[in-house]
């Protein structure tokens, strides 16, 4: 239907009036006249509705039609005013048209003049609708972008990408007034397009979650593309290749639901390489060029922005990593310093203890550290031997809470591992929460755990405790890493220069069940309470290993050569009253093996009721909680019963070292077999012939071999030359 036209017809003729209005309505359906008799009054009906046109009479009382013209002109110049009068002459005519008329037409008798009068008026009517709205839309649009320059702004003062995207969304919805707008933002690591902001009336809105992966709908492909695209009508079949929508309204490709429910017209435009802005309205083809021109203008500002937000991100990154990288060069370089004077007083002391303690009072008197502890690896649980910058209180708090201690839970982890282990912050940490007061009240947040190592042995942990949450660089971290071997180092020199002055030894008590344990084995296969001892060992490389083992005289063995794959060769040695001497070959153990690894000698073993009980022997240079730990590892039910430090006399380790120099391996092996299997006792518990007949050589080479070791032993008692 078309819009309305409201014709105010003036006339002094009241008759006259009403009848042109008549004839003007019957003319077209869409004129409704008013009438007024005066200039006067029509300017009143002026003020009180709204008049589309004007058709006046030209001589009227007290103002006349061209100066009622006159005063409508000084408000709107272009409003339709037709001069429709009886008189017509040329000069009014010219008057008219000078004054600014719209039309002039001559008053007549007949129909045709209304027809022609109500044509002017239509036509004038639309003429200036147009150009109003024309000059409407002209005002709107320099408004709009007026204030869209002003919002920019607001998106030039957005610190973060967010800012940013929510002002455009924003300003999209508020001054653009479009129906629904949303933002979405392309993540590099994730190789997609994520929703970070959208207008939020009800029920427009667009779904948070929403994604758009690698190809993934039109969305992504205006992205990827780099250009705008414009869809009149989402729903409806794309004649370009888009999917076809579904009867019910369902969006192509998802591109409805990026600008909500009711969006079935949408323009999507790329912002640059940061994402997409969605803008959508309810009608079909509702954006117009000038609509399409703002939203542009819009993405192009949005754009510029994130550009400029990216950069000072960037910039203050930068200025952050650079402040954080001359912070850190700055503690490092006093941690080098620290560490030079460690290296110092570590190279002077002469004990284990002057090392651990030298280190922890360096640390600890500095304005870097809070206090300092070291843990030997030996100990169990391994609580600190050595600390300083802390009172003993701290300490027997620890040893206190014994295996439940974080401390001690760290020194394990480490132990375990052999990494460094770092807590970043204690009062966040769990596991460190019964903690939390001493470390309020101690000052510290950062906890770092270094190994003490050297050539794979660990000798304990140092502990560092730090002010500040984090407060540890990479480059600090390494650097207390090298002071950890450091230390290492030292250790291992300051015992090995012990054990060649004092030649001690640590004794180690085992007790080891477990039926994978050959002495076990033997001692659960015999009847009766007596037990199953070992009385040597003999290594014979690729041989086997030769072990001599007494039992109980009422203990038949020899059958298990058939019986055990385990045992390669078995047979009795000697046999006395009370237990008989066997010679069994084996091709290897995991326990020996993980001994000859050690260097570590068995003193004694013997096995009841499949339980052994082991002592052996370890060098001082081997850490016994990493022997230990080995066992266990073949043998879990494996516990250590005491561990004693041993002296050996001088004189034995001459004897020792002499042996080893001077035997061949074949004269050692006669000697070692001679003894464990009671050669030398008298009366003689085996015979040559038996240990030639157990080492698989003829009695005369075996004879030959043992009194060329014999010779040289006794040579070592009368101190002259063997040869």
């Amino acid at each position: 239907m078309a819009q309305p036209i409201t014709v105010l017809v003036v006339d002094n003729e009241p008759d006259f009036a009403a009848l042109a209005g008549e004839m003007l309505e019957r003319e077209h359906k869409s004129i409704v006249t008013v009438g007024a008799t005066d200039a006067t009054e029509a300017l009143e009906v002026l003020e009180r509705r709204e008049v589309d046109c004007i058709v006046s009479d030209y001589e009227m009382p007290e103002m006349t039609g061209l100066e009622l013209l006159e005063a409508i002109r000084e408000d709107d110049p272009e409003f339709p005013f037709i001069l429709f009068t009886g008189r017509g002459s040329e000069e009014i005519a010219s008057e008219a048209i000078a004054a600014g008329v719209t039309q002039y037409l001559q008053k007549g008798s007949g129909k045709e003049q209304y027809a022609l009068l109500a044509n002017q008026i239509t036509n004038a009517v639309s003429q200036y609708r147009t150009e109003t709205e024309l000059r409407e839309s002209e005002r709107r649009y320099e408004r709009t972008l007026t204030t869209l320059h002003e919002t920019t702004r607001d998106l030039m003062r957005g610190e973060t990408k967010e800012e940013i995207y929510r002002s455009a969304v924003e300003t999209a919805g508020d001054i653009l007034d479009v129906a629904v707008a949303a933002a979405y933002a392309f993540e590099p690591t994730a190789g997609m397009l994520e929703h970070v902001s959208s207008t939020q009336q009800s029920p427009n809105r667009v779904d948070p979650e929403m994604t758009f992966d690698r190809g993934e709908g039109l969305v992504w492909d205006v992205f990827s593309e780099g250009e705008s695209v414009y869809y009149e009508d989402v729903t409806r079949e794309d004649s370009e290749g888009v999917d076809s929508a579904r009867a019910d309204g369902e969006a192509v490709d998802g591109v409805e639901a990026t600008a909500g429910a009711v969006s079935r017209c949408e323009l999507i435009v790329p912002l640059g390489t940061h994402g997409v802005l969605v803008a959508g309205t309810g009608d079909v083809d509702g954006f117009d060029e000038t609509m399409t021109e703002l939203v542009h203008i819009l993405a192009a500002n949005t754009e510029a922005a994130l550009d400029r937000a990216e950069r000072e991100q960037l910039l203050r990154d930068h200025d952050r990593t650079l402040t954080q990288q001359n912070e850190e060069l700055t503690r490092l370089n006093h941690t080098n310093e620290i560490v030079r004077e460690i290296n110092h007083g570590v190279a002077q002391a002469s004990t284990r203890e002057a090392i651990e303690e030298t280190v922890c009072e360096r640390l600890a008197d500095t304005d870097r550290y809070r206090f300092a502890w070291i843990a030997a690896s030996d100990d169990e649980p391994p609580v600190p031997t050595a600390w300083a910058g802390i009172d003993a209180a701290y300490i027997d708090r620890i040893r206190e809470d014994s295996g439940r201690a974080p401390e001690v839970e760290l020194v394990r982890d480490i132990l375990e591992s052999g990494d460094v282990v770092l807590i970043p912050d204690v009062l966040e940490a769990t596991e460190w929460q019964s903690r939390r007061k001493e470390a309020l009240t101690y000052g510290y947040q950062t906890v770092l755990g270094v190994p003490l190592v050297a050539d794979e042995r660990q000798y304990g942990v140092l502990g560092v405790h730090v002010a500040g949450a984090d407060s540890m660089g990479e480059s600090e971290r390494e650097v207390l890493i090298e002071l950890g071997e450091t230390i290492g180092h030292a250790i291992r020199s300051v015992e090995r220069t012990r054990a060649m002055v004092t030649d001690s030894r640590i004794e180690l008590e085992l007790a080891v069940g477990g039926s994978r344990l050959l002495l076990n084995r033997l001692s659960d296969y015999i009847t009766g309470t007596d037990p199953i001892t070992l009385e040597g060992v003999v290594d014979r490389g690729e041989d086997g290993i030769v072990l001599f083992v007494s039992a109980p005289t009422t203990a038949d063995l020899t059958s298990l050569e058939a019986a055990w794959a385990s045992i390669q060769t078995l047979s009795v040695v000697s046999e006395g009253d009370d237990e008989t001497l066997f010679e069994l070959t084996v091709a290897t153990t995991p326990f020996l093996d993980v001994l000859q690894t050690y260097d570590v000698q068995v003193r004694m073993a013997s096995a009841e009721r499949g339980t052994s009980t082991l002592v052996l022997e370890v060098p001082q240079r081997v850490e016994t909680r990493s022997l230990v730990e080995a066992i266990r590892e073949e043998y879990p039910e494996t516990e250590l019963v005491a561990k004693r430090e041993t002296t050996h006399t001088r004189t034995a380790r001459q004897l020792d070292t002499y042996l080893a120099e001077q035997l061949t391996d074949k004269q050692f092996e006669a000697l070692q077999a001679a003894h464990y299997s009671g050669f030398f006792e008298w009366p003689r518990e085996s015979t040559g012939e038996d240990l030639a007949d157990a080492l698989d050589v003829s009695p005369p080479t075996y004879h030959y071999h043992l009194r060329a070791a014999e010779r040289k032993l006794v040579a070592l008692a009368f101190d002259r030359d063997p040869n």
